[in-house]
């Protein structure tokens, strides 16, 4: 395999790229589905809330993030940062963590793609699709940065274009412009709605709502090949709260007034129930006949591109760790067009092989334990960026630095990291709160469902403590912590 002259990856990534790829990182299949399901388990006005607290806390952790990248951007991202402001090894667990997570993902990605298709070929073996849309994903990788990052943009196009439109008509059929009569705010107020459920239904719905937001961290990871990171990653991070507001909020509002939350069909939030997506009940209800089959190829793009990004961010995560001597040496090789195939080749094969274990009866078991353990550590990385950029900003004034340095700001600080770790943290100890509500500890089911909910916490424990038993290291001080730009 040759290499580039610097053995780096190449800083490719446009300023439209890196703010599509955040804008599609926060926009998919949480959105399109799981909406739905928010607004049934606690009623409109608790979904909003839940949606509008965990929409704040991912501001402040893209804010958090931002100051980092924009300052440093490097592919590891907050590997990177939790390794040079808090411990190294809380970064090689965050790292691994990471990597290990969107591998999982990617075969889960293939595996629903597949799904969808077959809503218009039914005939035809899950697994072709999924061979097929592994090796496209894997193409548009192997290819350049700019290919991922080209791909990415046209495919967060298609989804911001559908939420656009979804808007527009969701609120023409609220006014009784399309569909009939006047709907006004009727299903806010009906049965218990808006609040369904109390505090504990909101909190569930928090779950829901953190889910739907996980990869907007990846602009933090794509820094590392933007061509302009100063100008790009700060335009990138500030579209967060506006897009937040509009796709999301805004989205939810919508749905909320269109269709009440005792409706059965919001309770569907699977890939297969493309027929029962809030936004296709919107278009339906607006008289759009043809309304499933386009947001099944919505959905489809989207699924599509949470694989593509997962692939990538996986790739360059193990790369990045490879040269910070937290893997296999190998691992750390470019070729000339910039791309670190080897940590591709292997996240690829890691993905592949998960998907594998799907096709047979024991490996469903193996399945849904490996996707479990990869549940939290979306949150696990938001915790990291939380306490790293708390200490990067505590490290950068003790070494004497000032703030107007600092290409990007982010505001609210320390508010803003400490309600983002504080909220987190919520949400991973409220990962299965109902098992605790009713706790049956003679039960050996009740534990296994303990387990399967929070695996992903002894993992990442595991990876930390075994990280520092065996290098003996200790928590970074902050006179001591390192600024300068390269990945190691």
């Amino acid at each position: 395999m040759s290499n580039n002259e610097n053995g780096d990856v190449k800083r490719s990534l446009k300023t439209r790229h890196l703010s599509m790829i955040a804008i599609g990182g926060s926009i998919g299949t949480g959105l399109f589905l799981a909406s739905g399901n928010a607004i049934a388990t606690a009623g409109p006005g608790g979904a909003l809330v839940a949606y509008v607290a965990i929409g704040l806390m991912v501001f402040f952790l893209m804010t958090s993030l931002g100051e980092m990248a924009t300052y440093m951007p490097v592919s590891g991202s907050f590997s990177t940062y939790a390794t040079r402001f808090v411990d190294p090894a809380f970064g090689f667990a965050l790292g691994w963590n990471y990597w290990f997570n969107w591998a999982i993902t990617l075969a889960v990605d293939i595996s629903t793609a597949a799904i969808i298709v077959q809503f218009w070929f039914p005939q035809t073996p899950a697994w072709l699709w999924s061979t097929i849309f592994l090796v496209l994903i894997f193409g548009l990788n192997a290819l350049s940065v700019r290919a991922y990052g080209e791909s990415e943009y046209w495919f967060s196009i298609i989804k911001v274009a559908t939420v656009i439109v979804f808007l527009v008509i969701g609120v023409l059929t609220i006014f009784g412009i399309l569909g009939g009569q006047f709907i006004g705010f009727k299903n806010f107020t009906f049965g218990e709605a808006p609040f369904k459920g109390g505090f504990f239904a909101i909190l569930g719905t928090f779950l829901i709502a953190g889910f739907s937001f996980q990869g907007t961290e990846l602009v933090g990871i794509a820094a590392g090949e933007s061509a302009t990171p100063e100008k790009s990653v700060p335009k990138a991070i500030k579209q967060v709260f506006w897009r937040i507001l509009l796709f999301y909020i805004f989205a939810i509002f919508v749905i909320g007034l269109i269709i009440p939350y005792t409706s059965p069909n919001l309770l569907g939030g699977e890939a297969t129930d493309v027929a029962i997506s809030p936004f296709t009940l919107v278009f339906e209800k607006a008289g759009l006949a043809f309304a499933a089959s386009v947001m099944n190829a919505v959905i489809l793009t989207s699924v599509l591109s949470a694989g593509n990004s997962g692939l990538y961010a996986s790739t360059r995560m193990l790369w990045s760790m490879a040269k910070d001597r937290k893997a296999p040496k190998f691992l750390a090789k470019v070729n000339k067009r910039g791309i670190p195939m080897a940590a591709l080749v292997v996240t690829t094969i890691v993905g592949a092989l998960t998907f594998v274990t799907t096709l047979s009866e024991n490996g469903t078991i193996i399945y849904t334990w490996l996707l479990s353990a990869s549940g939290l550590t979306g949150f696990i990385a938001w915790v990291g960026i939380a306490i790293s950029h708390y200490r990067f900003r505590k490290a950068f004034l003790k070494q004497g630095h000032d703030l107007s340095e600092l290409k990007y700001r982010a505001k609210f600080f320390p508010f803003g990291p400490i309600l983002a770790l504080i909220l987190c943290i919520l949400v991973i100890i409220g990962q299965d709160y109902q098992s605790f509500l009713n706790p049956d500890f003679t039960n050996p089911a009740w534990w296994q469902k303990i387990g399967i909910s929070y695996i992903g916490l002894p993992i990442f424990l595991i990876f930390w403590l075994s990280y520092k038993l065996a290098r003996k290291t200790k928590m970074v001080p902050l006179d001591e912590a390192k600024f300068d730009h390269r990945e190691s």
